[in-house]
């Protein structure tokens, strides 16, 4: 039953999977997937924790991320398994969107990780539905290639890109 008041509103989703290559055992990369962390990997990286009983991510973690014009993400994970290295999200998008992202990094060899990442978004209104139109294949890979590289200079350096 639609409750909204635009009857004629139809829901886009999409679901988007990359695998990325990152240059350390899947433990290293399990530990990085955290709001805390990232913020010492990821450029720019804006977030504020909100609750956490260890300080980390952990299954229960609420954390919001801002991005220019729209209003902070809220972020909640509902999984985090360690012993097979993934994390679940849950985040919305008040006013657009929400989304269920999943990193689950499994063991590549020789010190390496398979990083299997995916997005499926669905929208909430008209707006969502345009930020899905724009969540190309083309963006979300380049997205991916940028998290990958970052995250392999910070384990190779120690810096963020």
């Amino acid at each position: 039953m639609n409750h909204n008041n635009h009857p004629n509103f139809r829901a886009k989703r999409v679901t988007r999977n990359y695998v990325q290559t990152i240059q350390a055992p899947p433990s290293v990369v399990h530990s990085l997937i955290c709001p805390v962390k990232e913020a010492e990997w990821l450029d720019g990286w804006d977030y504020d924790l909100i609750f956490s009983d260890s300080g980390f991510a952990e299954k229960g973690c609420v954390f919001t991320s801002r991005s220019a014009g729209e209003k902070d993400t809220i972020w909640l994970i509902t999984k985090k398994d360690n012993a097979a290295y993934e994390t679940v999200f849950a985040r919305i998008t008040p006013d657009s969107r929400v989304a269920e992202v999943t990193v689950r990094a499994e063991d590549g060899g020789q010190q390496t990780s398979r990083v299997h990442i995916t997005y499926t978004i669905t929208a909430l209104n008209e707006a969502g539905n345009r930020f899905i139109e724009n969540f190309t294949e083309d963006n979300f890979v380049n997205d991916m290639k940028f998290w990958e590289a970052t995250m392999n200079h910070y384990l190779e350096t120690g810096q963020a890109l």
